[in-house]
């Protein structure tokens, strides 16, 4: 394969200097007044237009409970995207997208507003020029996604006529196991083409998961190294320093393996561990995160290679927070896990005898997200032995968040002195830094894809379904275990979850 240059992901790869522009269309978002929208959502699609990437012929329309009128939502709007956006306010771009906002009131279980809606969608078809394309973004629980679909089906909704398109976004959690992601998927296919649906994993839009497979593909001094001959393990961390704050309802009952590591941390592991793709469109890159997914086999004693914890109360740098027990909402007895780690093996050539680490958890020493590489050591070094007592393995970490970039850890001679003494150190690569281009946020990426039916960046249904089935024995057998491990707000985790990989012969990263 001849290496393919990795461009911006916001310009058009027919020539590069033009920018990928939506053309005429609408979005929908059920939950418009959720912290999704607010806070993700709504700047995201006010930069895109800043950018000059959403048509002037662009509609947005807001589905909610709340007695707004056009105008009270075009100015929930406004405040959103001042408060959030990452370019800046002008008032021009806002005066033209405002023209095309609109508000229809009504609950998910009322038909009468599905057509209200569709009465709406007709009127942005007539009025804005839309030309019958339009995207449904379910912000919503995961347990209104089949009412909702129903309803868009039955008010004709999802049924694109003349050459139009209609496509629905969808949220995670995917169901909360295997079987309830196939029923959700059997629901959702119903009303919708499988090529219509987008599945979002916002971690797919980050500018740094990408550039791992620039930094694999597109440079030759490391995929002839990026196999078990010299790899030791590798350590994915998604770590929070927050606690689950309002989202009591959501996260209790999901816990963090569901709400991360079945998503984020599997598509991460596939990136990392898969084979070159003939292309980066989306049929081969799937194809060879499935081979991935199918590869991967669970440790046999799933009691010592994996790890539990539910956070108490501690210090979070200079605040005393409160344990997840005693949060807003949260049943006493109540046995859901904040953190979770588990090792993974990948039974293919390239990693056979490689352990992949995923860990999440809230409450964390700090808020971080990385891909660490780690290399076995020299097999031969020809140093005293005081010279390299504190030298550890060699290192190639992509920080995804929040300071994208890449660090390489390696020995080096300390200066001065007659002995050759021999530390680890550091080199550092940083986005911030190194580029002068502002990089787009990832739902920036992920819903512009959306409008131009680019589905690279999204999980399949057969995605989605191997990562149930790898993570689903894993949550049986902890069904069976109580309470979670205890670990103090602000550390890195539960004792067990350091024992885990000191079996191995191994300790965490302390990122």
């Amino acid at each position: 394969m001849t290496n393919q240059p990795w461009v911006n992901p916001l310009l058009d790869p027919r020539d590069l200097r033009l920018p990928r522009i939506a053309g005429p269309c609408s979005v929908v978002i059920f939950g418009v007044t959720g912290d999704l929208a607010q806070k993700k959502l709504l700047p995201a699609i006010y930069d895109l237009a800043n950018r000059g990437l959403l048509s002037s012929s662009f509609g947005l329309t807001g589905f909610g409970r709340r007695d707004w009128s056009n105008e009270d939502f075009a100015a929930f709007v406004k405040t959103a995207i001042e408060a959030r956006c990452r370019t800046p306010f002008r008032e021009s771009t806002w005066e033209n997208l405002a023209k095309g906002i609109r508000f229809v009131q009504g609950t998910f279980d009322d038909p009468q507003a599905f057509a209200r809606l569709s009465q709406t969608v007709q009127e942005l078809d007539r009025d804005r020029g839309t030309r019958g394309n339009h995207a449904f973004y379910m912000s919503v629980p995961p347990s209104a996604f089949p009412l909702v679909s129903k309803q868009l089906a039955d008010s004709g909704l999802a049924k694109s006529t003349d050459g139009a398109w209609r496509r629905v976004i969808i949220e995670k959690p995917f169901g909360h196991d295997l079987q309830s992601a196939m029923e959700l998927d059997r629901v959702v296919s119903e009303v919708f083409d499988p090529s219509s649906v987008f599945r979002i994993d916002h971690y797919l839009g980050k500018e740094t998961v990408q550039n791992l497979l620039a930094l694999r593909f597109a440079n030759s001094m490391y995929e002839p190294i990026w196999n078990s001959n010299y790899v030791d393990h590798v350590q994915i961390t998604m770590a929070e320093d927050i606690g689950i704050g309002g989202r009591a309802g959501y996260y209790d009952g999901i816990g963090a393996a569901r709400d991360v590591i079945q998503n984020h941390l599997l598509q991460l592991m596939a990136l990392t561990a898969m084979e070159e793709p003939v292309s980066f469109s989306a049929e081969d890159l799937t194809a060879e995160k499935k081979k991935v997914l199918s590869a991967v086999r669970l440790p046999d004693d799933l009691d010592v290679h994996t790890a539990r914890g539910q956070y108490a109360a501690g210090w979070q740098g200079s605040e005393k927070v409160q344990g997840y027990l005693d949060e807003k909402g949260i049943d006493q007895s109540s046995i859901t896990e904040t953190y979770a780690a588990i090792r993974l093996d990948v039974d293919t050539r390239r990693w056979a005898g490689v352990p992949f680490y995923l860990r999440t958890g809230k409450r964390l020493g700090k808020r971080v997200t990385e891909i660490a590489v780690v290399f076995k050591r020299a097999p031969h070094l020809p140093f005293e032995q005081t010279a390299v007592r504190e030298l550890g393995k060699n290192a190639l970490v992509i920080r995804v968040q929040p300071d994208e970039g890449v660090t390489i850890r390696f020995g080096a001679k300390v200066p001065g002195g007659s002995k050759m003494e021999v530390r680890d150190v550091s080199m550092d690569f940083s986005y911030g830094r190194s580029f002068t281009e502002n990089s787009p946020e990832a739902y920036e990426r992920l819903i512009l894809d959306v409008l131009l039916g680019d589905p690279p960046l999204f999980p399949t249904t057969d995605e989605v379904n191997l990562s149930w089935k790898i993570l689903d024995p894993i949550e049986e057998f902890w069904s069976g275990l109580g309470q979670p491990q205890p670990y103090r707000a602000g550390t890195w985790g539960p004792k067990g979850a350091e024992e885990m990989l000191q079996r191995d012969g191994r300790h965490w990263r302390m990122p």
